[in-house]
């Protein structure tokens, strides 16, 4: 998906909603366990309940592939019933070098056809750049995120002062443009985001955080907003498990209502 279909959608459905998949067996819907594919049938009722809603889908893969292969199946069975008119994020968290970033790139672009992955910059240019050899798929680099363990490295500052995630992000616009790289940036803290916003001030953001984790969405859009909304904003157990009953589908679809009619309100204000 190109930058300018991506902003269509957006303006479509009046939403930046991404709605992240993390399926538990542990916390789906028990009735569900008697299915085939628990997993699968979780998915396909959230996606189908929140699609007009939703402008991305973001499957966390630990979730698959602690299954073992009968996971990889059950990703691969939920990202071929994924709208055509979506995002499509693979939450991987990729980042080594040479051949190896190449193959995990082959992986979720050809194989399972994902819009984008997640990378980690720690290993530098060699390990992002072979995600960047695809046309029209995206790497969502992680730059500031919302963890307490991010402050164990990404807001430790050189001898300037300059925090080491500014320098991820300066470093990493000499590799891909807003084009077809994007950031991960943390929602819990807001006025960061605009700090990052005067770095790269025309890429997109994934911003986790929101909801569950205490992150507040104006806040996000009043800092992180730009001329072309410039925001994907993720909401997971907020939504895919706002019901552990047979009424679980619908009582996310009503969740990730609440958040698009808010969405709605701060595009009109900011972008």
């Amino acid at each position: 998906m190109t930058r300018s279909e991506l902003f269509s959608q957006i303006q479509q459905k009046s939403s930046f909603l991404c709605v992240g998949l993390d399926p538990d067996l542990e916390k789906i819907p028990t009735h569900l366990l008697s299915e085939p594919d628990p997993i699968f049938s979780f998915c396909k009722a959230i996606i189908e309940e929140t699609a007009d809603y939703a402008v991305a889908y973001k499957p966390n893969i630990a979730f698959f592939e602690a299954l073992g292969s009968k996971g990889w199946d059950t990703l691969a069975k939920v990202a071929e019933i994924m709208p055509k008119d979506v995002f499509t994020i693979a939450d991987a968290k990729r980042g080594d070098i040479g051949n190896t970033s190449k193959l995990y790139a082959k992986a979720f672009f050809e194989t399972m056809n994902f819009d984008s992955v997640t990378v980690a910059p720690y290993m530098g240019k060699d390990s992002v750049t072979p995600f960047l050899d695809f046309e029209n798929k995206w790497v969502i680099l992680l730059a500031l995120t919302s963890n307490v363990g991010s402050l164990d490295f990404q807001l430790i500052e050189d001898k300037s002062g300059k925090p080491l995630f500014q320098s991820v992000l300066e470093k990493s616009q000499e590799w891909g443009s807003p084009e077809n790289l994007m950031y991960v940036v943390g929602a819990t803290r807001g006025e960061l985001i605009g700090e990052v916003r005067k770095v790269a001030p025309e890429h997109f953001f994934l911003v986790p955080g929101v909801g569950a984790q205490g992150g507040s969405l104006s806040d996000v859009a009043r800092f992180g907003m730009n001329s072309t909304c410039g925001l994907l904003v993720n909401s997971s157990r907020g939504i895919i498990y706002a019901s552990g009953e047979k009424d679980f589908a619908k009582a996310a679809r009503k969740e990730a209502q609440k958040l698009q009619e808010e969405m709605k309100e701060l595009l009109e204000k900011y972008s």
